[in-house]
């Protein structure tokens, strides 16, 4: 399958993304923005300096500027392009495997929509060629994970976090070095953890049974308050309790979004209900997956407290917060917020993450994936549940009786005990999503692991 967008920027196979295809998707972006200035930033896979020296050589031979951040998270690269009203592309493949990599371009003001996904796209049919001055000049930035840093650590204060003993599970993470910068100058104690010289694949949204092993055990052996950590470009959050559970992303993002002050909050449709039964929230929109979707709802938001955050964890800030300092928006996928917000609100509560988390109503959900799926094979499942009512009804007759769908993105069925179903493909890779969501954590991961066996004979 060649390169394609998904639900946030262009992925493909390493052995896909030629040095000729690369240059004329930068061709295609330039000529949509026609700017004086890129700024670029990758992730740690092994793919990612090469394809970064042909983003850079590219624009240059175009006659634009190159301004090179380097090995940095995608929100700390966003902020200092933002800060510079110049736009960027960042090479990574977020959480997939190493055999695969993408590009996710930015505009100054930030994301690129999906209408602007599909200009870009156009502009490579048509082999858009881009051409500025002369030659473009090019720097190092040294500066950008600074000003990523200093975001933080002014907005909260120096010792919000005093205390605390937070492992960083560090593996491939581009940003595990300005994980433990941030906590370090918030006053927390910093425990790094396994750093790993070879890419990971972590996904914040489905960690799998022998990492949460691990973090049990790191939390048990260390003496640890929390664990964070990120996927590999840094822009879906992962955060434990003391006990080395993993709190859910759309749970760190209800606590993130209270503490903000948040009056209209954007999520998909795949994120857990709890935010519609909190009153602190007068508005909550339901969108497709993947961040330009909710960008888009957060622009219809009523009021002008938006946020906008999805099931892994991703945080978009829309407005600016009053904290210790104002916090100005960010409105790109980010992951520190996320993980710093919820251990603040805890700390100001003098309650431990899991009693915070305890506090909120009971709605529970959980996640899968089955991977290396055949998508042709996957399209033709999902299209006979969502046009079938007799095959809909006997697929989910096991799980209880439907009271009505949801086809915002993909297929939700929600059953009249109260649970819920979701099933949908991938837009990054051949993969096949599975979200449950249950009054109790134990019949949540029931409902995903009985949906995991029925779907998985019909897509592989």
């Amino acid at each position: 399958m060649p390169p394609k967008f998904g639900t946030s920027g262009l992925r493909g196979l390493v052995t896909e993304l030629t040095d000729e295809l690369v240059a004329e998707y930068v061709h295609a972006f330039l000529s949509t923005v026609r700017p004086e200035t890129l700024y670029i930033g990758r992730d740690l896979r092994p793919s990612s300096p090469g394809i970064a020296g042909v983003i850079r050589d590219t624009a240059q031979a175009a006659g634009v500027d190159v301004v090179d951040c380097g090995a940095i998270g995608t929100p700390a690269l966003a902020l200092s392009s933002m800060a510079a009203k110049a736009p960027a592309i960042m090479i990574t493949g977020s959480h997939i495997p190493a055999d695969r990599n993408g590009l996710k371009f930015y505009l100054p003001e930030g994301e690129v929509s999906k209408k602007d996904e599909a200009s870009i796209t156009a502009a490579y049919a048509d082999k858009t060629r881009y051409k500025g001055k002369a030659k473009g000049e090019y720097r190092v930035a040294h500066d950008a994970e600074a000003l990523y840093v200093a975001r933080y650590v002014d907005a909260f204060g120096a010792g919000a976090l005093e205390g605390l003993r937070v492992g960083v599970y560090r593996h491939s993470s581009v940003a595990r070095d300005t994980m433990e910068t941030i906590l370090r100058g918030l006053g927390a104690e910093s425990v790094p953890l396994a750093q790993s010289d070879t890419f990971i694949p972590v996904d914040t949204e489905a960690v799998d049974p022998v990492t949460r092993d691990r973090l049990r055990s790191w939390c048990r052996e260390n003496g640890l308050d929390a664990i964070a950590s990120t996927d590999g470009d840094a822009d879906r959050p992962m955060l434990t309790d003391s006990h080395g559970k993993v709190i859910p992303g759309d749970i760190l993002g209800v606590l993130t979004a209270r503490l903000l002050g948040a009056k209209s909050v954007v999520t998909p449709v795949s994120s857990n209900d709890m935010v519609r039964r909190l009153p602190e929230f007068d508005e909550v929109i339901l969108t497709r997956i993947g961040s330009p979707f909710v960008i888009a709802g957060m622009s219809r938001a009523t009021h002008p407290e938006v946020v906008g955050f999805e099931a892994n964890g991703g945080f978009l800030l829309g407005f600016q917060a009053r904290l210790q300092t104002p916090l100005p928006p960010l409105p790109t996928r980010d992951c520190m917020l996320p993980i710093l917000a919820p251990l603040v609100a805890a700390k100001k509560a003098r309650a431990s993450l899991a009693e915070l988390v305890a506090s909120l109503p009971p709605c529970f959900t959980a996640a899968d994936r089955i991977q290396n799926i055949d998508t042709e094979k996957a399209k033709t499942f999902l299209d006979a549940l969502i046009r079938d009512d007799v095959t809909r009804t006997a697929f989910f007759a096991p799980f209880g009786h439907i009271a009505n769908t949801d086809l915002t993105d993909g297929l939700r069925v929600d059953f009249k005990s109260g649970e819920v179903l979701h099933l949908r493909p991938s837009g990054n890779a051949p993969e096949f999503r599975i979200y449950a969501q249950a009054q109790s954590e134990e019949k949540a991961l029931t409902l995903v692991g009985s949906a995991y066996r029925s779907v998985a004979s019909a897509v592989i």
